[in-house]
């Protein structure tokens, strides 16, 4: 059975809902912080933003973290949490779902966002990075 820890790499989730005409000002908030991310963090192994096909006000952060300090640095960086301000502004809701396991520190940082959570730890499985 393989070991998850803070090391292996996770799946986050993140599913949005923008406000009524603010999608177009909602993009380009997200495409801003999605060249930030590509630039400065080698640790994020994919980073989408996805429009819901059903509901045009609705998209999904497809994100894929080496380890936990990759999501350490992401939470840490400025772009990031410019966002986060921005989305408070033009977003609805925000929720967020991670794929694997992480350590308590990136646990603690998840929870501190105050956004809704809900971590599937990995009972088995295998990476492939």
């Amino acid at each position: 059975m393989p070991t998850f820890d803070n090391s292996t790499p996770f799946i986050l989730i993140a599913r949005i809902q923008v406000k009524p005409g603010k999608v177009e000002e909602y993009l380009e908030l997200a495409t801003k912080t999605d060249a930030a991310v590509e630039a400065s963090e080698p640790g994020m192994l994919h980073h989408t933003f996805d429009q819901d096909p059903d509901n045009p006000l609705c998209f999904t952060w497809s994100e894929v973290y080496k380890n936990d300090n990759a999501f350490l640095a992401h939470l840490a960086n400025p772009p990031v949490g410019e966002y986060l301000k921005g989305h408070a502004k033009l977003g609805d809701s925000f929720t967020v779902e991670v794929y694997g396991t992480v350590g308590n520190k990136c646990k603690a940082a998840m929870e501190a966002t105050g956004l809704p959570l809900k971590i599937f730890e990995s009972k088995c499985g295998y990476s492939r990075v």
